[in-house]
């Protein structure tokens, strides 16, 4: 299949390295108030909690802005949407320096989740325009293996150079690498040409009245309590007070998850190319997630196994992968932008959600200092794998009756 670009091949790794590099850029600036803690609590007399609610904020631009990115990038194209995505993070970043007042610094926070959100959305877009069907998936897991190193490794850099020169340098620097960023952009990132003149109402209608796209979306949001239930919230306080770790121990397990996801992009598509089928490594993935929370659960795991119990779990997390790719393949090529933002929007909810029911389990059941309550509240995990995983295999068993006829 030739690509939708009738450019050199040069060209198009180019432009994907670009948005793959805003993708890592934008991960950097989602850690960096951790680094920079102390620093913004004193320049601002603040609280840990309103800090808190600082770092927080970010999510609701962030979620706020997918489905408008997901339009423009499909009415626009990615050249004046990405560009414009990246400068507003770096005017968000601005008021940490200029500003004396700390209401400017939390329209900033959410202007960079505003932006920031359309870099995946972005890297969805530039992917489908410059490589051909087949390579999706494969290029797709680069760029958020990429994403996902600035992510782990970023702060070390950003940390260092705080200690030499001072936030306000690590900020001034950050927002110049983003303006050069930017320019890159808008010099190399083509745009798309409209071919086919449809209003945005009937774009959204067209992605939501998709059954299988709704179905896929789903599905996919019931398997992501392993990352976004456990390792990003849970997964400290459960090994503290359900194995007895010490905290450094329980703080540093986690990080095997992310780590694991690191490399499960390409070796889930990898497998997925081998299989030939999505929906069938989708369903493996489930199965190896759901078997290692209960064996979490049920044995007391050494550390070493943990570890390697972990780093399967964060390979077999980036299913989420290949769920939003098969989603946007239901739908036509000029809404495909807007599918993968209906469905990264939907599968984020499903995170809210996770936090929601297990934190409510966890305080109904003894709190989070019990190891039984830590126990039930995990347990919602695997639960929600096997209905994930059931639901999956209707969608897979679906297609099966589906492809002879299409044949």
């Amino acid at each position: 299949m030739e690509s939708s670009l009738e450019k050199p091949r040069m060209i198009a790794w180019i432009v994907w390295v670009v948005a793959s590099v805003f993708y890592a850029y934008q991960f950097i600036l989602r850690v960096m108030p951790n680094i920079m803690l102390d620093d913004i609590m004193q320049h601002f007399h603040i609280s840990a909690a309103t800090f808190g609610q600082f770092s927080g904020i970010y999510y609701i631009g962030y979620s706020l802005m997918h489905l408008p990115i997901g339009i423009m990038l499909d009415r626009f194209g990615p050249r004046k949407t990405m560009t414009g995505c990246i400068l507003l993070s770096v005017l968000g970043l601005l008021p940490l320096i200029f500003a004396d007042h700390w209401a400017y610094p939390i329209v900033g926070r959410v202007l960079i989740g505003m932006g920031s959100s359309g870099a995946i959305l972005g890297v969805f877009k530039i992917i489908r325009m410059t490589f051909s069907e087949k390579r999706f998936p494969r290029m797709l897991s680069l760029s958020v293996t990429i994403g996902l190193i600035g992510a782990i490794f970023g702060g070390a850099p950003v940390s260092y150079l705080r200690e030499a020169l001072g936030y306000h340098a690590v900020i001034q620097i950050l927002a110049g690498l983003g303006i050069a960023l930017a320019c890159t952009a808008y010099w190399i990132v083509p745009d798309v040409k409209k071919t086919q003149q449809t209003t945005v109402i009937s774009d959204i209608k067209a992605v939501l009245s998709n059954r299988r796209v709704i179905w896929t979306c789903l599905f996919a949001g019931l398997m992501v309590g392993p990352m976004e239930g456990f390792a990003d919230v849970w997964s400290t306080a459960f090994l503290k007070n359900g194995y007895g770790f010490d905290g450094a121990l329980s703080a540093s397990l986690p990080s095997m998850i992310y780590i694991g996801m690191c490399f499960g992009g390409p070796i889930l598509s990898l497998i997925a190319d081998k299989m030939g089928s999505y929906l069938a490594t989708i369903i493996g993935a489930g199965i190896v997630m759901a078997a290692g929370f209960i064996a979490l659960l049920v044995w007391h795991l050494t550390p070493g196994a943990l570890s390697v119990n972990f780093v399967a779990v964060g390979v077999c997390c980036a299913y989420q992968i290949l769920a939003i790719y098969k989603a946007s393949t239901y739908v036509p090529e000029h809404i495909a932008g807007l599918t993968t933002a209906v469905a990264n929007m939907i599968i984020m909810t499903f995170g809210y959600a996770f936090h929601t029911v297990m934190g409510g389990i966890i305080n109904a059941t003894g709190g989070p200092s019990t190891a039984q309550a830590m126990v039930y509240g995990v347990a919602v995990i695997p639960i929600a794998l096997c209905l994930g995983i059931a639901g999956f295999v209707f969608l897979f068993i679906q297609e099966k009756k589906v492809q002879p006829v299409l044949e």
